[in-house]
């Protein structure tokens, strides 16, 4: 048997109809960059998540940079990101010249901690930190009121980075409606996926939403006066319209993906292995479903992809291993929790089209690896 870690073909088929005709709309409008299309998407996002503002941007990268940008983060400027997390958290950071500053994770939820954001604010670099990006991996949400706690002592903004978290919600607020910024990606692997690359910011700050729709559009308000130094970061009309039809069906795909969780929950217990652990004040999403075992993670992937199954690990190489950042001066054993996730975690496919046989295939099969 044959499982992929996600099946696009399986998601679209149902709703192909919708999504035919309402890219059909868009060829035959022509309005292809900015759209009315784009509008109404961003009018339903805001509804959805019960913000004020929703701004259609190029990708979830864009998305954190412009919302830094939006927050007056300037070259030089420090932002506390996660160690252990995707690279485009603090690509997007070193990409407007700001500097990343890491922190380690929390070792049950993978989100970052926040003994250790404070840690780095009561230490030598605190008067250079101007904003923190709490990333909400997997699909649940990183502890918001702690952040903003820490936010409001040392004069932070926060960006939400809820590129794997669109729909999660904390304490009944959504994710990316919280801090000041919340940064969204529709990379169509995605819980929401666009046809291609895309992005989304949430604010509840009008002043904000308006320096928002500048940057992202050239710096212009009005086309050829440009009132600040923008950049190219547009959402596609066509992308805009396939998540419109998409952002329908979202909870409902969300529901399914934690009934697959529950039932790998029920059926992996009792295993030698550590199965997601979701706080009171979040709902999980499972962007991933994530597994921990005390021995290496290569092992138990490259079993299971011996058998079919498509497992995977996010992340191998924490970010402050990474090359890229060799710069910034850390070195192996700085975050002890991101590393030792990064040698333990692997995935489980996880979607809402898996079969009963799909599933008990994967359970059947871990299981064989687990007790030998």
């Amino acid at each position: 048997m044959k499982i992929s870690a996600l099946d696009l073909k399986r998601q679209i088929a149902p709703i192909r109809g919708q999504i035919d005709s309402a890219i059909k709309e868009v060829i035959d409008n022509t309005s292809f960059v900015l759209g009315a299309g784009v509008a109404r998407f961003e009018e339903n996002a805001a509804k959805y998540c019960r913000a004020k503002y929703a701004i259609g941007v190029s990708n979830g990268t864009d998305a954190i940079s412009l919302s830094l940008l939006s927050l007056g983060i300037k070259p030089g400027d420090g932002v506390i990101c996660p160690a252990f997390t995707y690279y485009a958290t603090a690509g997007a950071v070193a990409g407007i010249g700001a500097v990343p500053v890491f922190a380690d994770i929390d070792k049950d939820t993978y989100n970052i901690s926040l003994p250790s954001v404070e840690k780095i604010l009561s230490g030598s670099k605190r008067a250079k930190i101007k904003a923190v990006i709490p990333v909400h991996l997997y699909g649940q949400c990183a502890d918001m009121d702690g952040i903003l706690k820490l936010a409001r002592k040392y004069k932070l903004k926060v960006v939400e980075d809820a590129a794997q978290a669109f729909g999660a919600e904390y304490k009944g607020r959504k994710a990316g409606t919280i801090g000041d910024c919340g940064a969204v990606s529709f990379y169509p692997g995605k819980n929401l996926g666009a046809f291609g690359d895309a992005g989304l910011i949430l604010t509840n700050n009008k002043n904000v939403a308006e320096k928002l729709m500048i940057l992202r559009n050239q710096g212009n308000k009005n086309k050829y006066y440009h009132l600040l130094l923008g950049r190219n970061n547009r959402l596609d009309t066509l992308q805009a319209v396939v998540l419109d039809v998409k952002l329908k069906y979202l909870d409902r795909w969300n529901r399914k993906r934690q009934e697959v969780a529950e039932y790998y929950n029920r059926n992996l217990d009792g295993l030698d292995i550590k199965p997601p652990f979701v706080p009171a004040y979040t709902t999980h999403i499972y962007h991933q479903y994530v597994l921990r075992s005390a021995a290496s993670n290569n092992s138990a992937v490259e079993y299971l992809q011996a058998k079919g199954i498509d497992s995977r690990i996010f992340y191998p190489v924490p970010l402050h291993l990474q090359k890229c950042f060799e710069y910034l001066g850390y070195r192996k054993g700085d975050f002890p929790e991101s590393e030792m996730a990064a040698r333990q975690i692997f995935t489980l496919p996880i979607y809402p089209e898996l079969t009963g046989e799909e599933k008990d295939y994967i359970i059947q099969t871990l299981k064989e690896k687990i007790n030998g």
